[in-house]
């Protein structure tokens, strides 16, 4: 028999890179004070189970099981995960406290529930009694879904595979733990381990796993990165603190792609599907629009109209401050930057504020010009033209490049009433619906004098 030997390392808990030494400082993430102590055991068990062990297999004998996905009631849900859930996938929810990720999974587990098909809901964080009084509040009968308030995975394992469900939810994944492990529960091995354990359950058994998990205060997942590479579907549940909207969004998908995104409304009845999320983005829009512009973005295969507004004040003194909230900071530095070169703004001694309503984070440079209008008419004291959109990059040196899938663009722009919309000259050549006035410009100072125009702010 060969002897258990015991190795100490030091893992960083916000990476996950090992060290054989204690460092103040993560050379992978740049962060203080992380690492921790960790005792190896190098006789550890395997966590695969005895008697599965796999053979080398000729990928043209490799039989496909013609399994479909199975949909949720959710359509939002279902459009990030790619059209439904997957047999054995293992699916991480991940976003910040609070931010509803309990609501939504066991929602998603209540509707799988009533189509007659058994559900386990793994709490570490709560009791069954306190899940409860949540699915009161969101009108949940809990028929077929079955709580099991545990935080050890070797039980958690055993319990689901006498209850054989359709699927497996554990709320969360810090929570559970390895018996007889050398570390506490949601530290970076217990994390991966457990996630390793579960992973392996789901493709043992064919059951659709998902897990939540919580963010560090940076955002990012908290434990190990290796532990997004073991899930197959990484989702994030965004959202502003104070806005009822919230954004489904996939980072990674085996079995789909990764650039849906889902919207829900955080309602006292638990998440809401938004079906409109244009019309939702811009209902509170004033009639005052000065400082503000309309732009149609793509998130994932969706357009979506959002406003960006702008305000731009004197800076009595020190150095101006360039605020952004909803967009790229250094978008909007170089935005700032060419409609004072190219433009003549004077926007050297003006603070810039940039928001996008709704909570919505906008990053495609596809937003440039509407950004650019917005500040231009808080500048300029002067309206934007009135049901109007734009969209188009903004170079350097001031020319405006087209965006992808103008197309698509422009039909939201019409269904959602808008009468005309600022695009390049270089794009100009779209399949345009015929109830929409194309403005052509070929560069930003342009776009600035035929959809803002001159007004108290110009200096020029």
């Amino acid at each position: 028999m060969s002897k258990s030997s015991a190795k100490v390392v030091y893992v960083c808990k916000e990476c996950g890179k090992e060290s054989l030494k204690w460092l103040g400082k993560c050379p992978d993430c740049n962060q203080w004070n992380t690492f921790s102590e960790m005792n190896l055991n190098t006789t550890k068990a395997p966590l695969r189970p005895t008697g599965t062990a796999a053979f080398p297999q000729e990928l043209s004998q490799v039989e496909i099981e013609a399994k479909d996905r199975a949909p949720l009631p959710l359509a939002e849900f279902n459009r990030v995960l790619g059209g439904g859930i997957v047999a054995g996938s293992l699916v991480l929810v991940s976003g910040d406290p609070g931010i509803g990720k309990s609501t939504l999974l066991l929602q998603a587990a209540a509707s799988i529930a009533n189509a007659r098909q058994s559900v386990v809901y793994v709490t570490g964080e709560e009791t069954a009694q306190q899940i409860k009084i949540r699915a009161k509040r969101l009108g949940l009968k809990g028929e077929g879904l079955f709580v099991l308030a545990e935080t050890d995975i070797d039980a958690v394992i055993e319990r689901a595979e006498n209850a054989q469900p359709s699927l497996l939810i554990v709320d969360s994944i810090q929570t559970v733990y390895i018996p007889g492990g050398d570390s506490a529960a949601g530290s970076v091995s217990q994390v991966r381990d457990c996630t390793m354990r579960l992973m392996q359950w789901a493709k043992t058994h064919g059951v659709p796993v998902f897990i939540s998990g919580h963010v560090t205060k940076e955002g990012a997942i908290a434990g190990p990165r290796v532990l997004e590479h073991i899930v197959d579907v990484v989702l994030y549940l965004e959202g502003e603190p104070f806005s009822a909207y919230r954004l489904l969004r996939c980072v990674k998908n085996r079995f789909g792609s990764t650039n849906e995104v889902g919207v829900f409304e955080m309602k006292e009845e638990g998440m809401v599907e938004v079906a409109n999320p244009s019309l939702a983005f811009l209902s509170q829009r004033g009639t005052e629009t000065v400082g503000s512009a309309v732009v149609p973005v793509i998130e994932g295969s969706r357009p979506l109209l959002v406003e960006i507004q702008a305000l731009t004040t004197m800076n009595a003194f020190g150095q101006p401050r360039r605020t952004a909230n909803g967009v790229d900071f250094n978008r909007l530095l170089v935005v700032t930057a060419v409609l004072s070169r190219r433009v003549g703004l004077k926007l050297g001694n003006q603070d810039v504020m940039v928001n996008v309503t709704g909570g919505l984070k906008v990053g495609e440079p596809a937003a440039d010009l509407g950004m650019a209008l917005a500040i231009a008419s808080s500048y300029r004291d002067a309206e934007v033209l009135p049901q109007t959109a734009a969209v188009g990059e903004v170079g350097l040196s001031g020319e405006l490049r087209p965006a992808p899938q103008m197309d698509r663009r422009l039909a939201e722009v019409a269904r959602l009433g808008f009468k005309k919309c600022i695009i390049p000259k270089t794009g100009a050549k779209v399949n345009a619906p015929k109830d929409i006035e194309l403005i052509i410009a070929a560069t930003l100072r342009e776009a600035v004098y035929k959809g803002v125009g001159k007004g108290k702010g110009d200096d020029e």
